[in-house]
């Protein structure tokens, strides 16, 4: 990179002290933000048109942790982006951006004019709706939005043609969707959701992850030691599940037990969402199930699990009769009901019973794992609306490990009524039934992985309304399946599936 354009490339707070300076001696100042993950034509003019606003034009960029366009994405390094853009004439300075928008940035550098391309001129359509807290941000320093009317290209549709970071098998299935549903078909589907009523019931989870080294062998025993390195506790089971969806819908309600031995209340009202409300019922004696893993950070590789749970099969009696009665008066006031049935004692026969007889939709995720495997089947429910488990999960319900699973699936959905159906297949990704349509298979759209823990729950929470709004089912697998991609890529439950950054992977895979 030659000496002059590596000069252009500062940080906000230099270009904050330069731009004083500039406006003492009468300089109008431009700012350009964005991605430009792959720099082409349509930002040149962008940049050329922006530059005659003003005097002085400073581009900064989204920072890659920030990008939020699914795996795979940015394409091109923060550093790399920094110094192509700066090695262009028009611009006189670039900056990394510091903060997740360019709202923080705008109100540090004070520019005259804030510019944007002319797609963002329809406001409505920007799926962060990032756009008007810019507009808020530039007009509160003195200055305005200007959109610019240049020949326009996508950097995304570029990246997609010719860098592509999808599976063969993803690319063919994104171009053969394409010409049955539209970018704007699936985040309307998913704005639509907002109005729908949900109560979430499951078993609550702590998560646990306590980061270790290895440091060798035990001398004296046949173990491995290892060396703390630090933790990270996060809401998992049914709370991820209810933070998932209050993402989507704005009126959610969970309902489940707290052990009194360790309530963990004053973390778990602190890691919820605010448009959540709770009914807890209150275990006398018994543990808050919490799973706490040991962790390799390198790899996040999970070296050993211990669970503080109480194995006794169900809730007690009394509990039952509380949770039974609160069902009874409140479970018809809600539009659906997602369970999330990890087998930690909540759901019991009677309370399967009233939430077959009495939801007005059920949606269901019974889980198998370490503590209840062939013991928690989706077969103890009778009736649902909508099923998403893995094909284990199946495979166990069925006892049957080899059959084709299609068959599996029509006899699952005959025998609980169910009309609506996916099934979850990791790597192999989704296979998805509807008793109208009938099979789709939604192919993975990574392969990257960082850590599956909560995968199948943030899928099944953002699918469930939308199969609740009569959404296609193929439709539903698709954005199942861009949850899951995004869900991957977060460690644990340290934070969920949001609107704004699937909306903006949902029109990435799409152009």
């Amino acid at each position: 990179m030659d000496t002059k354009a590596f000069a252009k490339i500062k940080t906000i707070d230099e270009l904050s002290k330069t731009f004083s300076a500039a406006r003492k001696r009468g300089k109008k100042i431009v700012h350009c933000h964005g991605v430009f993950d792959l720099l082409h034509p349509g930002h040149i003019k962008h940049f050329q048109a922006a530059k005659k606003k003003g005097d002085i034009l400073v581009v900064t960029l989204t920072k890659d942790e920030f990008v939020n366009r699914g795996p795979g994405r940015p394409i091109f390094g923060e550093r790399l982006r920094a110094e192509s853009i700066a090695a262009l004439e028009c611009v006189d300075f670039v900056a990394i951006n510091k903060w997740l928008t360019a709202v923080e940035t705008i109100k540090k550098l004070k520019p005259h004019f804030y510019v944007k391309g002319g797609e963002y001129a329809k406001k409505d359509d920007d799926v962060t709706g990032k756009i008007y807290e810019e507009e808020e941000a530039i007009k509160s320093v003195g200055g305005a939005l200007h959109f610019t009317d240049e020949v326009t290209f996508s950097s995304t549709a570029l990246i997609n043609a010719f860098f592509s970071p999808y599976p063969e098998e993803a690319k063919e299935f994104f171009s053969s969707f394409k010409k049955r549903y539209t970018n704007k078909n699936i985040l309307d589907s998913l704005k639509s959701l907002k109005d729908v009523k949900v109560l979430v019931i499951g078993d609550i989870i702590i998560d646990e992850y306590h980061y270790c080294s290895g440091m060798g062998k035990s001398q004296k025993d046949n173990i491995i030691a290892t060396k703390y390195n630090s933790e990270e506790v996060f809401a998992g089971g049914a709370l991820a599940a209810a933070n998932h969806v209050a993402g989507f819908c704005n009126d959610v309600t969970l309902l489940s037990c707290i052990g009194t031995k360790n309530d963990y209340m004053n973390f778990i009202v602190n890691h919820l969402k605010p448009n959540i409300k709770t009914i807890f019922h209150y275990c006398k004696d018994v543990h808050t199930v919490v799973k706490r893993r040991f962790v390799d950070p390198a790899f996040l590789s999970k070296l050993f699990e211990i669970c503080y749970l109480e194995d006794t099969g169900h809730i007690s009696d009394s509990i039952e009769k509380e949770i039974a009665n609160c069902l009874d008066s409140l479970i018809k006031k809600f539009d659906m009901v997602i369970v999330t049935d990890f087998g930690h004692g909540l759901i019991t026969p009677k309370i399967v019973k009233i939430l077959c007889d009495k939801a007005n939709f059920l949606a269901i995720n019974v889980q198998t794992n370490s503590a209840n495997i062939g013991f928690n089947l989706i077969t103890k429910f009778f009736r649902a609306d909508y099923i998403c488990i893995d094909e284990p999960e199946i495979r166990l319900a069925c006892h049957d490990k080899f059959s084709n699973l299609e068959k599996l699936i029509t006899g699952v959905s005959e025998k609980l009524s169910c009309e609506k159906m996916i099934i979850t297949r990791g790597h192999k990704g989704a296979l998805v039934y509807s008793r109208k349509d009938g099979f789709s298979h939604i192919p993975v759209f990574s392969k990257e992985v960082l850590d599956r823990i909560g995968a199948g729950d943030a899928f099944f929470s953002i699918t469930a309304p939308c199969v609740y709004k009569d959404n296609p089912i193929e439709s539903v697998g698709f954005i199942g399946n861009a949850v899951g991609a995004m869900k991957v890529m977060i460690v644990g439950n340290r934070s969920s599936v949001e609107p704004g950054p699937l909306g903006k992977y949902i029109t990435t895979l799409l152009k």
